[in-house]
This record gives C-alpha cells, structure tokens and sequence, in this order.
C-alpha cells in the first residue's frame, strides 16, 4: 500500500472525508489493488489518524460499493467482474445522458463554460497520443466524462457519478476494457464535445451512448485498440 507523501491536508473537511478520498484515490490508482484486505492497524499508523474517522472511512468506501466487509475476515478491495462492468457503464450511460440532457436545457453561458473544461481535457488527451500513455489517457477519459456530468450544477448528479468513476477505474485496472487506438478515443471525445457545443441534442446522446457501450463489448482484443494492467504494468495486449 503506497504511503501517503507527507500528512493529508483537511482543507476544513471531516477527517474520515479526508480519509476516503485517499483511500479511493489510491484505489482507483490500482495503488491498492482489488482483492487486497486493507489492514486497520497498518492503515492508521500510516495515515497518522485514530481507529475512529479510520473505519467511519472505510464504512464510506463499503456503502459506494468499493470495500465489502467480510465477517470475522476483514475488509476488501471489491473485486471487480465482467457482470460489474456492464452494470457500471449501463447507469453511467443514464446518468450522463440526463446530464447531457440538462445541459442543453441550461444557459448558453453553463454550456460555454463547460465546453471550456471538456475542450482543455481533450487537448491534454490529444498531448498523450505520441507518448502511448494509456494510463494517463484513462485518467483523462473519466475526468472529461465527470466534467460533463459536473457541468450540470446538481451536487447529487456528481456525487453519484463520483463513485462510478471510481468503479469504471478499478474495472479498467482488473478487466480487459475494449478502447479504441489512442487518436481515435480523442475523436471520440472531440465528437461529443462538438455535439453538446452545437446543441445537437439526438446525436449527443447517440455518441455518448456509443462510447460507453463499446467499452463492454465482448470481442477479442488486439495490441492495436485495447489495453489492461496487471501487477502496475500498462501494457498493450
């Protein structure tokens, strides 16, 4: 389990907050890998924090769905399943559609200033292209998507949406995830920014459908459109 560089910061949040928000940012990482039992003792030790905020922490991670606690055993990563995959994207698949939905339905100003935010992510996206950075790149995909969910001011669209990305991560860690070539995803992303910037409402949702159901499509992967990790290694398969 990675340690934390230096004491976490509470920027006036609850500690067990605090603690959450590492512990998923570690897991979505793949720093903690899923399967692996999350030591309490190690943990506190580490973080420099009581047993209390500590499992008030874990009790947060359990509920989103990214622990389970097993009796007399211990608290887990959740390990993720094919069956997990497809669950995940079909509400994210809802979830961003009715933001996409709400979107077009506000102010040209809400939908200008969101377009700003997706426009610099797929810019970073296009600077991976060269370099290969599949990880990075998968960073950037589920933070373009929370942007366009967080564009919509609904404080619940996000927080739901916070542990799906979460979720969508840990699944693109421990499955085989179907992605296109990297120039393709960023005109994948470049196509839905396009659409929400022009208001074309049909072929919005159409595109967003598409990306997100492609990743659960059951087909062969090839060492030119697909990627997954194991043991910290991102590797074309």
């Amino acid at each position: 389990m990675a340690a934390p560089e230096g004491p976490l910061a509470l920027e006036g949040r609850p500690t067990a907050q605090v603690i959450a928000d590492h512990l998923r940012d570690q897991i979505v990482q793949g720093s903690i890998r899923p399967g692996q039992q999350i030591n309490e003792s190690f943990l506190a030790e580490q973080l420099n924090t009581s047993r209390g905020p500590l499992r008030e922490a874990l009790q947060r991670l359990a509920q989103e769905g990214i622990l389970i606690s097993r009796r007399n055993y211990g608290v887990f990563v959740k390990e993720v399943e094919t069956h997990d995959l497809r669950e995940i994207y079909a509400v994210r698949e809802s979830i961003e559609s009715a933001a996409a939905n709400r979107l077009l339905d506000s102010s040209p100003k809400q939908i200008s200033e969101t377009c700003e935010v997706l426009k610099e992510i797929v810019g970073e996206m296009a600077k991976q292209v060269p370099a290969s950075d599949w990880q990075t790149m998968a960073g950037l995909d589920m933070q373009f998507h929370s942007a366009l969910v967080e564009g919509v001011g609904n404080s619940r669209f996000t927080r739901i949406y916070k542990t799906l990305a979460a979720e969508s991560r840990m699944c693109i860690f421990d499955l085989e995830v179907s992605y296109p070539s990297l120039d393709v995803l960023v005109q994948e992303h470049q196509n839905i920014l396009d659409l929400l910037k022009a208001g074309d409402r049909d072929g919005l949702l159409k595109a967003i459908r598409g990306h997100l159901q492609q990743a659960t499509t059951q087909r062969k992967p090839s060492a030119s459109d697909s990627f997954r990790c194991r043991d910290h290694d991102w590797r074309l398969v």
